[in-house]
């Protein structure tokens, strides 16, 4: 689907404090976590949308740094925005935004800088030649094990059936650990303090089911 470009975007982007771009990001190596008041451990969304889900994990546990990561200008301008109507009661100040390729992740995070990386609803390029394009794909998650802890851990939801079973056999053909796996995690017990993305609410309601797996090393 393509997105709707929002003028003034850009500038917007370049302008809020809550975010930073990829190029001083890269710049940034190593200090990623100057861009917060306080260094706290740090988990990270890939592809967070309007940023629903890392909102209210920020909310919810103040003790952790979260960086939402976010290629699209005018997806991300509309998180901020939401981010910022939240503040007007109580300021949310260990989250940020990135924007920035997810491809590029390695050279803005150092080794081993993240706790957590969250991978919800994400892209499922369908066809077979864009399988390296998939967030879960061998590429990808060569990425996430250079920038998190040698104990950091990958939490992945999808509603797309096709893309989970491709993500078991990419793990089951890795050195990822699967921990936990379940093709209807609304009917978990685990998903008792789910705090759900846009998408989920949306898929959930229309009787989707919802995939879900946590893998580590």
């Amino acid at each position: 689907m393509r997105l709707r470009h929002i003028k003034g975007c850009e500038d917007f982007i370049t302008d809020a404090k809550e975010c930073i771009r990829e190029d001083k990001a890269i710049a940034l190596k190593g200090k990623i976590q100057n861009i917060f008041d306080i260094r706290r451990p740090l988990q990270i969304e890939i592809g967070m949308g309007k940023g629903q889900f890392i909102r209210n994990m920020a909310i919810k546990h103040p003790d952790i740094n979260f960086i939402g990561v976010e290629r699209y200008e005018s997806v991300l301008m509309k998180a901020v925005q939401r981010k910022r109507n939240l503040e007007a009661d109580k300021t949310i100040d260990n989250l940020r935004f990135l924007c920035a390729d997810a491809r590029k992740l390695a050279e803005i995070f150092e080794a081993g800088e993240a706790d957590k990386i969250f991978l919800n609803f994400s892209d499922p390029w369908p066809k077979d030649r864009h399988a390296d394009r998939r967030l879960t794909s061998p590429y990808f998650l060569d990425i996430y094990d250079r920038i998190l802890k040698s104990d950091g851990v990958i939490e992945f939801k999808t509603d797309n059936v096709g893309l989970f079973e491709y993500s078991l056999k990419v793990i089951k053909d890795s050195k990822w650990r699967l921990d936990f796996c379940s093709f209807d995690f609304h009917s978990e017990k685990e998903s008792e303090e789910n705090i759900m993305t846009e998408y989920e609410e949306k898929f959930a309601g229309q009787g989707n089911k919802i995939c879900k797996m946590i893998i580590s090393r």
